[in-house]
């Protein structure tokens, strides 16, 4: 049973102090790595926090203070490198985005988790189940972009990496004694290939909005010109624009398309310090909206029926598939491949192989059965 730290993390924020750190990740062959962002706090969000344990070292590192984090490259692109995350996703893709890091080599817990089937996948509960700690949760919504930290965020941060290394092991003899390491394997050189999703705030994508679509043509150009305005307001205060002005709201106001400062304030969730802040520029957006050329939802294509068909007899398959080996759908075959499988309908092995080419293990395991199903689809 592993004990909490009685030591204090290492902190990071000059550089002298940064390149002595990178030279000792570079002596371990397991690093464990997390993140902590300002995504509830900022208009653009950013990595606010890097962690790193060693098993002999927990760094905190503070992407603010530095310059220069490059030479991290060395360490998440180097295959002698075995970097553990747990929930890796958002932290690659946070990574890449402000960094530009490319990795390999990985070991997600919660994929491990997923694969296993085990039902609870949360750091917390994971963390609880081996070794018997409980995480405060009052945290993980903090804001990570403020300075100081507090000593209680610090110590927070550190035990998201503390546990890794030590999970990592248990999790993998798990997987290598119920045959699913390769799956595993698979899944995490997968997720060194995710992309970077392009920042979309609500400017000119009203139907975005829940609640939008229920709107008249009119009303939803006034939703369309309340979304800009939101924009431009939380993008000066550098804040989320959900903290200007919520969806909820928005569509009220564009349902109710108050004519007087009066009329908005009468509108549930509309306080007086709004009002004052934002009622005349809110105005101004439903005069604005009253005046624009109703927007047009973009529409694509509808997929067509052979497709769908294949499509349903896929997720069937998946589902049942998934029941008997006690995991989630999506483990046993991923949305995207799915999709793929279902828009290409392969008629040989060797069309299904390419298809299916960044899936080797669900190919060799499953390839046989996918062209099966398929086929009386065509058939019929």
């Amino acid at each position: 049973m592993m004990t909490t730290p009685e030591d204090q993390p290492v902190w990071i924020d000059k550089n002298d102090d940064f390149k002595r750190m990178v030279d000792d990740l570079a002596r371990h062959s397991l690093l464990a790595v997390d993140t902590e962002s300002n995504s509830l706090f900022a208009y653009k969000e950013r990595v606010c926090l890097i962690q790193f344990s060693t098993g002999e070292v927990d760094y905190l590192i503070d992407p603010l203070a530095l310059p220069d984090l490059s030479p991290l490259q060395e360490i998440f692109a180097g295959n002698s490198f075995e970097k553990i995350f747990h929930a890796a996703e958002y932290d690659l893709i946070c990574l890449k985005r402000d960094f530009g890091f490319s990795f390999v080599n990985i070991f997600d817990t919660m994929v491990a988790g997923r694969i296993l089937g085990k039902t609870s996948i949360g750091l917390a509960s994971m963390l609880e189940t081996y070794f018997d700690v409980t995480l405060d949760k009052r945290y993980q919504r903090a804001n990570w972009g403020q300075r100081p930290l507090s000593q209680a965020q610090l110590a927070y941060a550190r035990l998201d990496t503390f546990y890794l290394i030590p999970l990592r092991s248990i999790l993998k003899s798990e997987l290598q004694d119920s045959g699913r390491w390769r799956l595993a394997q698979e899944d995490f050189a997968r997720a060194c290939s995710v992309n970077v999703p392009a920042v979309e705030h609500t400017v000119d994508c009203w139907w975005r909005v829940t609640g939008g679509q229920e709107l008249t043509s009119q009303q939803a150009a006034i939703l369309n010109e309340l979304c800009k305005y939101r924009d431009e307001q939380a993008k000066a205060v550098d804040l989320p624009p959900f903290k200007v002005m919520r969806n909820e709201l928005m569509v009220d106001i564009a349902f109710a398309c108050p004519q007087t400062l009066d009329e908005l304030s009468e509108i549930h969730g509309m306080s007086p310090l709004m009002v004052e802040r934002y009622g005349k520029g809110i105005m101004e957006a439903i005069r604005c909206g009253m005046r624009s050329r109703p927007p047009q939802k973009p529409t694509s294509r509808r997929p067509d029926d052979q497709f769908l068909s294949r499509l349903d007899v896929l997720r069937n398959w998946r589902k049942l598939t998934g029941q008997k080996l006690g995991v989630e759908s999506d483990v046993i075959l991923p949305r995207e491949i799915l999709e793929d499988i279902a828009q290409s309908n392969p008629h040989k092995i060797e069309d299904l192989a390419v298809v299916m080419q960044p899936t080797p293990w669900r190919f060799e395991r499953f390839g046989g059965q996918i062209l099966k199903i398929l086929n009386p689809v065509e058939e019929s």
